[in-house]
């Protein structure tokens, strides 16, 4: 990536002067900002989606990082593999209790959603509709980090899973694993965000808004 990176600036010097971003949205650039250069750092990317696409992590992955990523969509393991083998990929939806849950998949992947009402709305949306319908595991984040042996302190946890953000967020043990940096979407009203009175309580504090991604960082 480093070597076409280089032949780029020489064909095309102006962009030695952009910033390169990989998220949807520009988080990576304000996360990045954060943590100032850092090269050893570890991450949790719940609704990974895909190893470069809509990706909050792939910019840290590039700088020397490390984690683990989580998804649901059957093809993902094959491109995390591929593209990012330094990560730990799980191939698995994320819940607050292990079970079985449908699965709804759009033609437009970043969409797919396990939020049956979410996803109904947004079935026929301008050109969105569901593709299939598929029964998939589901896991705790407390499980999955037990079952990886995840003892590492963890500077970035990233959640992005179209509806069940808040119903996980609540589910992880906050004082367990202390991540420095989170990044969860949410929808609607910040100032009445039941994530923000969540996270306060739990030593964060509002750090930064890129569209519907806000960034919260450990104060306490």
């Amino acid at each position: 990536m480093q070597f076409f990176k280089k032949i780029l600036f020489v064909l095309f010097p102006k962009f030695k002067f952009c910033s390169l971003s990989y998220a949807q949205e520009g988080e990576d650039l304000v996360v990045a900002r954060y943590f100032d250069g850092k090269r050893d750092g570890f991450y949790i990317d719940i609704g990974a989606h895909h190893p470069h696409r809509f990706s909050n992590t792939f910019m840290f992955y590039e700088k020397g990082w490390s984690g683990i990523c989580i998804d649901p969509l059957p093809e993902c393991a094959t491109l995390f593999k591929k593209y990012r083998p330094r990560d730990i990929f799980v191939q698995k939806g994320v819940s607050d209790k292990i079970e079985i849950l449908k699965y709804y998949m759009f033609n437009e992947p970043a969409l797919n959603t396990f939020d049956k009402k979410l996803a109904d709305e947004r079935n026929g949306l301008r050109n969105y509709k569901i593709d299939k319908i598929l029964d998939i595991d589901v896991s705790t984040f407390d499980h999955i980090m037990k079952d990886k042996n995840v003892n590492k302190k963890i500077d970035l946890l990233s959640i992005d899973i179209e509806g069940f953000d808040y119903l996980v967020l609540r589910s992880i043990d906050m004082d367990k694993y202390k991540p420095e940096l989170i990044i969860v979407e949410i929808f609607g009203n910040f100032d009445n965000s039941s994530y923000y009175s969540y996270l306060n309580k739990k030593g964060y504090n509002f750090y930064a808004r890129t569209g519907n991604s806000y960034i919260f960082n450990r104060v306490i």
